[in-house]
């Protein structure tokens, strides 16, 4: 379940529920209880907008769990904080045992083995920024997603596939995942791994 989107619900059933109270009061009790109402739905509108951008409340209720962090393969390293951003390296896909998922979409892969692909890469960079930053908590905005997807000559779906990047970011980070976004095909990558994603992240100060 996505939490942010269910808020709007949660709203319409508070409206209808208020609505019918109020409309079988005298006046003199419908002036004191606008009042009440009032602070009622600010309440839930602050509750709501909390909960739904708790990222690490939202980590649990997927039943996500987040791996080590893996040492860098080559002469670079994880994440580089410049003031209030945080830039990851590109990370490839990689299952809990520690193998990683190899081959071409459009060849050895089909759309839905790429986006879950793309979805063990989100996991991977959610434990990189937890890593740097304490909590997931301190993420202001997800900016950028850049997605290289291994790709055959004939495969034009790039977007379908770095799908599962994207939208994991927005269950754990709701509005703040919403971010600016390439998919790009591409004929190779290190190990031959099927997605490597690169992120900037936006962070509280």
């Amino acid at each position: 379940m996505i939490i942010y989107h269910d808020k709007n619900k949660i709203w319409r059933f508070v409206c209808k529920l208020l609505f019918i109270e109020y409309y079988h009061i005298n006046h003199q009790q419908r002036m004191k209880k606008a009042v009440f109402y009032f602070y009622s739905l600010l309440f839930v509108g602050i509750c709501s907008s909390s909960f739904a951008q708790d990222a690490e409340a939202n980590l649990l209720a997927q039943k996500i769990e987040l791996p080590g962090i893996s040492k860098p393969i080559a002469a670079y390293i994880n994440a580089v904080r410049v003031g209030n951003l945080l830039y990851l390296s590109g990370k490839i896909a990689q299952k809990p045992d520690g193998t990683y998922i190899t081959g071409k979409l459009g060849k050895e892969l089909s759309i839905e083995q790429g986006y879950e692909a793309a979805k063990w890469v989100a996991i991977t960079h959610l434990a990189v920024i937890k890593n740097e930053l304490g909590s997931l908590n301190k993420v202001k905005r997800i900016v950028k997603v850049l997605g290289f997807i291994n790709s055959s000559d004939s495969f034009y779906d790039q977007p379908k596939v770095l799908n599962g990047y994207s939208e994991l970011m927005l269950t754990i980070f709701g509005e703040k995942g919403k971010h600016a976004r390439s998919a790009i095909g591409v004929n190779a990558l290190p190990m031959n791994a099927a997605v490597e994603v690169e992120l900037i992240v936006e962070i509280e100060n």
